[in-house]
């Protein structure tokens, strides 16, 4: 190229550079700010529902051609958006509008706050000028949602609009990823003002701490070399850190097993001979067994939840404790920790590789381990002329090579998907964990093909939590997404049902479920394939059909009724405690 060419080049260049300059400190409405401002993080995709408040908003949207997904319902949009953000790393993005509109997605934003996804929620509002007279269709959504989400904002000035978003989106996925809710009322989204991107975020009382302290990280490198049964405990702050690579360098290394939260389930190959399972109240024999015995207790990215330590007084009796989180609220909230570390989970697994330990002498501790899960694997018997819900699940992972996107709802069918359904990749597990929120399988599954249009995703739901967001049906068939819609028919709220048989001396007080619609017509009533199967030989074929389509299916599995989840750790009781165990040697599987 000779120089002319070389300055002609140079020159668009500079022109463009000025264009860009221009465009971002124009003078235009606040839901071109909005729409502006989506571009410039590189949105990718919307979730919502049209209202009054937000009309100049889907005016612009309608102009500029944001693909956006209009769901059925605004807790659809959330959920949809939950999805996306789980499978792809990136904030999901809802719009929703004034009072029912925002109430409705309550459930979502205090689902993505306890577990940690990223989220910017555009919620419309009445008028500055009738804020707190009761206008039509007004709620105080900032109040209403301060505790369920990590900051919330309200826009009460055209100027302050593009760096109030920017400041969303850098909270919403920095640190603790979370929710942020932006209340944007009606008249600010039809004021002019200019236009201003380039800004820095500056927020001098939000600075996460990303990188471990050095002694720290040296603390815990010498209590690995003193250890004699070491074990970690791995949550979802692995898979947000994409940590997955160096949780498994690291356990290799220093030859320490590892064990799951239910919502790390992916961070660490299931197949993997130093993994023993999940932990928690459904948790398997070894997994729980490990966190009673072992002596040294390392927490990478969880956040000691409940479910997972079971009563604290016997959790973990005979560990020194070390807590790795981005959260420094989490480290010593629940169980006393001796080696704290506030850090990325990545941040802090390259500096223990890079550290080199000796490691610690885990031979015979390994050799008990693998007794145990010699000993006691999950079990479950096998019943002619039904479907068992742990064999169905068990098939769903053949006929997808264990490869597939799998969302559920909350229940039953959740945990034994948790237990039969090995993950070996991360992202590939979609479930509400710390909410327990039924109704989010289906519209959840939505958002993660969206993030991953050439995964297989399969959506496996209850019958009673697929009723509560089954009109999400109509999306999944419009846009043609190829989605295996999974229902777990036992005609009840299972897990309602199991707590009622084992603790309320089977008073089962409206958690039964007999007169259940026809869920074959009603996946023909909304365009797409429904296959029903009530036996094991029936539900082989079914799959193999449904497997074979290109377009969602939606497939009811009619299994034993009275069928429960175990192994189960009782209300009250310590992880030792659990019952519903079974030696292999006794078992005729």
């Amino acid at each position: 190229m000779d120089d002319k060419s070389q300055g002609g080049s140079t020159m668009t260049k500079m022109k463009v550079e000025e264009q860009e300059k221009a465009r971002t400190k124009a003078r235009m409405s606040g839901s071109l700010m909005l729409i502006e401002a989506l571009k410039e993080e590189k949105v990718e995709v919307i979730f919502g529902y049209p209202g009054g408040a937000v009309l100049p908003l889907y005016d612009e949207l309608y102009k500029a051609g944001v693909f956006h997904v209009l769901t059925r319902h605004e807790q659809g949009a959330i959920h949809a958006a939950e999805g996306y953000a789980r499978i792809s790393g990136k904030p999901g993005v809802v719009i929703a509008t004034s009072g029912p509109g925002a109430t409705n997605i309550v459930t979502g934003l205090t689902d993505a706050m306890m577990d940690s996804l990223p989220l910017v929620v555009f919620t419309g509002q009445v008028a500055t000028s009738v804020i707190g007279s009761d206008a039509f269709q007004e709620a105080d959504v900032v109040g209403i949602t301060m505790p369920i989400t990590k900051h919330n904002y309200q826009v009460r000035d055209i100027s302050e609009l593009p760096r109030i978003i920017k400041e969303a989106f850098h909270i919403a996925t920095t640190g603790r990823p979370g929710p942020v809710l932006i209340d944007i009322p009606k008249d600010i989204t039809t004021a002019e003002g200019e236009f201003d991107y380039d800004q820095d975020v500056h927020l001098p009382g939000y600075q996460p701490t990303t990188q471990p302290n050095h002694w720290q990280i040296r603390r815990l490198v010498e209590a690995v070399s003193q250890s004699k049964r070491p074990v970690i405990l791995a949550g979802a702050g692995i898979l947000h850190a994409n940590a997955s690579n160096e949780l498994r360098q690291y356990a290799e290394q220093q030859n320490i097993p590892v064990i799951h939260t239910l919502l790390g389930l992916g961070g660490f190959p299931a197949d993997h001979p130093l993994f023993l399972g999940m932990a928690g109240m459904h948790g398997t024999y070894t997994a729980n067994m490990a966190l009673c015995e072992c002596d040294l207790l390392i927490n990478i990215g969880a956040r000691f939840d409940d479910r997972v330590t079971g009563n604290l007084k016997y959790f973990a009796p005979k560990a020194t404790v070390a807590h790795i989180d981005i959260d420094p609220a989490e480290i010593g909230k629940n169980v006393p920790t001796k080696i704290p570390i506030v850090s990325d989970a990545k941040a802090a697994l390259q500096e223990l590789i890079a550290q080199q330990g000796k490691p610690a002498d885990t031979a015979a501790w390994l050799a008990q381990l693998d007794e145990w899960k010699r000993r006691f694997p999950l079990h479950y018997e096998p019943e002619a002329g039904t479907i068992k819900p742990q064999k169905l699940i068990e098939m769903i992972y053949e006929m997808t090579n264990g490869e597939a996107i799998v969302t559920t709802d909350v229940g039953q069918h959740q945990m034994w998907a948790a237990q039969y359904y090995k993950f070996n990749r991360p992202h590939r597990w979609v479930t509400s964990g710390g909410l327990g929120t039924m109704g989010f399988g289906l519209p959840a599954a939505i958002g993660a093909q969206l993030a991953d249009r050439s995964a297989t995703v399969v959506s496996i739901v209850g019958d009673g939590g697929f009723q509560m967001t089954f009109q999400e049906l109509s999306v999944i068939q419009e846009l043609r997404l190829p989605i295996k819609i999974v229902i777990v028919n036992n005609q009840a709220l299972g897990m309602v049902r199991q707590w009622q048989e084992l603790f309320y001396d089977k008073r089962y007080s409206h958690s039964l479920i007999p007169n259940q619609p026809d869920f074959v017509k009603l996946a023909e009533a909304y365009g797409m394939p429904g296959l029903r199967a009530k036996t094991e030989a029936e539900a082989a074929e079914v799959l193999k059909q449904a497997f074979a389509m290109d377009g969602p299916v939606l497939l009811d599995f009619h299994v034993r009724a009275d069928e429960n989840v175990y192994p189960m750790v009782a209300p009250g009781k310590g992880l030792h405690e659990m019952v519903g165990v079974k030696a292999c040697e006794e078992s005729s599987r």
